[in-house]
Order: structure tokens, then C-alpha cells, then sequence
């Protein structure tokens, strides 16, 4: 089942609950923060923008999660396979930070003494500036980006929790944002070319419950010239409305059902039961495995219209685990090669097309 809603109308009810799960194609649902009748700490709030091209990429984050804010830079290189992200971190920020309730309209502006990060909305287009005095072993980083804001459709959920009425997640991304500017990193300036660079803007509102996994992957591009992209995803709340899996197609979204992401395995330990992993005549427990995140993956639809391999490039990891919270992220950047099926029957075939697919653990 896939549920498209319609109708404009407040995103909760007087009780805090989710007024109609399903998804839509644009930002309709009217997110108020004061709406919300769970408890304050439990609020998470974020804007994210991912910005790339064949050689490298920025990724930029503020984020509001109550109990914590956060702020962070990442820098991708595709060529050489490294990256660093620096997130600084503040605590009880409580909503104070302002986080607006639309993605499309308010700026959104974080000044320290030793960095900065600025999301301005600029009417057809937007402007993202970022600084970091000391990016990495002591090296700045700076940069300015902006996003064209074409007319075209987004993937756009309400995703309920079946744990708790008053949790829930609203998300839009918005996938094939032409982009241009330049990032100064270790005594280099890097230029995102316009026609070769675009942008993906995931804006998250919501309650979540304490301990879940997602599952998230996007690339956004050409294909002979026209835009093409796609968001697919699962793994947190009640999806039987809708699913967040979508493709995008000359500014045209086409809804998709269930996506799977086959993620390699490897052994983690040598087995117990006789001898090492993997020796012949030796049998191994799930429990001796883990994600092989560099190797190559496959991602299969149950109705066949999205089937790609993966080949990654880099795994931008990051564990953090402190007993009561606990993060752990896989976000591996790499190359799709398959098929992607339109609501029409048109058959969009990529090969090394740049994306990424992530696995992420949290306890928040």
C-alpha cells in the first residue's frame, strides 16, 4: 500500500498523533512544533545538505535533537577514498536554536568563535556558507555553495511509531539541486561545476523513539542530460501507508514500493565450533558476522523497478558510545550501476552513477 495525501491540514492532532500516515510529493503537512504532546527531549529537528560531484563532496548538518545540538562538516574525496568530518557538539539546546518549520522558507545561522555554518533561503535559489578554524590537523576549512531551487517534486513522509501515538517522523528530501561554488581545504580550491554538481536536502521533524536502525540511500544526477535521482529507504516506525522509496525524473517524483539493501557479510571472529572461519568443512553462526560495508552490495524492489549493484568508494563511519547513546553510522559513498523503472514503464539505466547508501544504528 502506498497512501499519497492529498489535502492540506495540520500535521498532528490535539492529542500530538499523526493525522493521516502516507507521503506526499511536496511539503504539505504544516509541521508545529508546539503541537508535539511528548516529552520535550524526545524532539529531534534537522536540516542536512549533501552536496557533490564526480571528485568530492560536502556534507553540512544542523541539527536540534533537545537533550543535544550538533553542527557538522564533512569533506569527501571520491578520488582518493578519504574523508574527515569534524561535528561539534553543545547539550540541552531544547529548541532553542529555532529550526524553522518549513524547508522552504527561514535561514538558518550558527556563529562560533571557531566556526560557522549559514542555510540561507534566497527565493530561487539557496546559500550554504560554512568555516571551521580547525577542520583537520590544524587546517581550516571554508567554503560557499549555492542550490538552485528548480520547480520540481520531493519525497515528502509521515511516518508514525507503533511504540508510542506521539512519536513520529517527518521528512522531506529533496533530491537533484543543481549546485555551484568552491570549497578551500589544505591549500586547495575545489570547484563544484555547474551542470556537473548537485545537492540533496533531507529536512527532518520529528519524535523518535529511544533505540532504532535506518537505512537510507540517494544519488542525484544526470542521465542523457535530464536530471535523475533517487531517495529509498526503511527500517524505523510504521511504513504499511507509505514508503520513502522514490525516483526522480525532469523535476517528476514516481513513487516506488519496497527497496532491499543486500549489505556483504564478512566473519568478525574465528569460529568456536572447530577451527577458523571460512576453512573448508567449517560452518559459521550470523553471530561471527558483521557488514562488509566496502565490498560490493545489491539493492533489489519487490515489484523489480529499482535493481542495482553498489560499488563503494568510502565509508564515512563514525561510532559514538556512551551506554545510554550510542551512534553508529555507515554512510558509504560509492557508484550504482542497474535499472530504475518510471511510473510510466520507461526504463532508466545508470552505470557509475555517484550516490551513497548508509546503515545507521542509534540509541537517542
Amino acid at each position: 500500500m502506498q497512501h499519497e495525501i492529498t489535502a492540506r491540514h495540520p500535521l498532528l492532532d490535539s492529542q500530538g498523533q499523526l493525522i493521516e500516515p502516507g507521503y506526499t510529493k511536496g511539503l504539505l503537512m504544516e509541521y508545529d512544533r508546539h503541537a508535539i504532546r511528548a516529552g520535550s527531549l524526545r524532539i529531534k529537528e534537522w536540516d542536512y545538505y549533501l552536496i557533490t560531484c564526480r571528485d568530492f563532496g560536502i556534507a553540512l548538518t544542523i541539527a536540534d535533537n533537545s537533550y543535544m545540538c550538533l553542527d557538522s562538516i564533512s569533506f569527501l574525496d571520491f578520488q582518493t577514498g578519504w574523508q574527515q568530518t569534524a561535528s561539534p557538539m553543545g547539550f540541552l539546546s531544547l529548541g532553542k536554536r529555532h529550526l524553522p518549520a518549513s524547508s522552504s522558507e527561514g535561514d538558518l545561522c550558527v556563529s562560533r568563535k571557531t566556526y560557522g555554518l549559514e542555510f540561507l533561503h534566497r527565493g530561487d535559489h539557496r546559500i550554504l556558507r560554512f568555516h571551521m578554524d580547525n577542520f583537520c590537523d590544524g587546517k581550516p576549512i571554508s567554503g560557499e555553495i549555492r542550490l538552485e531551487n528548480p520547480k520540481q517534486e520531493s519525497m515528502v513522509i509521515c511516518t508514525p511509531f507503533p511504540e508510542k501515538k506521539t512519536a513520529f517522523y517527518y521528512n522531506q528530501k529533496i533530491n537533484c539541486m543543481p549546485a555551484s561554488g568552491q570549497v578551500v581545504f589544505d591549500g586547495l580550491t575545489r570547484e563544484f561545476v555547474p551542470g556537473q554538481a548537485f545537492g540533496v536536502l533531507d529536512w527532518g521533524r520529528g519524535v523518535w523513539t529511544y533505540k532504532n536502525t535506518w537505512y537510507w540511500g540517494s544519488a542525484s544526477g544526470l542521465v542523457d542530460g535530464i536530471p535523475f535521482g533517487f531517495n529509498i529507504g526503511y527500517g524505523f516506525g510504521d511504513t504499511s501507508a507509505a514508503s520513502e522509496n522514490m525516483l526522480f525524473y525532469d523535476g517528476k517524483a514516481h513513487k516506488l514500493s519496497q527497496v532491499t539493501f543486500h549489505i556483504p557479510m564478512k566473519p568478525k571472529t574465528f569460529s568456536t565450533r572447530g577451527g577458523c572461519c571460512g576453512r573448508s568443512g567449517m560452518t559459521v553462526d550470523t553471530a561471527d558476522l558483521t557488514e562488509d560495508y566496502l565490498s560490493p552490495w545489491t539493492f533489489t524492489s519487490d515489484d523489480g523497478r529499482f535493481e542495482m549493484d553498489f560499488v563503494p568508494i568510502l565509508d564515512r563511519a563514525a561510532c559514538t558510545d556512551i551506554k545510554l547513546i550510542c551512534s553508529d553510522q555507515h554512510q558509504v559513498f560509492g557508484l550504482f550501476t542497474g535499472r530504475a523503472v518510471l511510473d510510466d514503464g520507461r526504463v532508466i539505466q545508470v552505470k557509475d552513477f555517484l550516490g551513497f547508501a548508509e546503515k545507521v544504528f542509534n540509541k537517542w
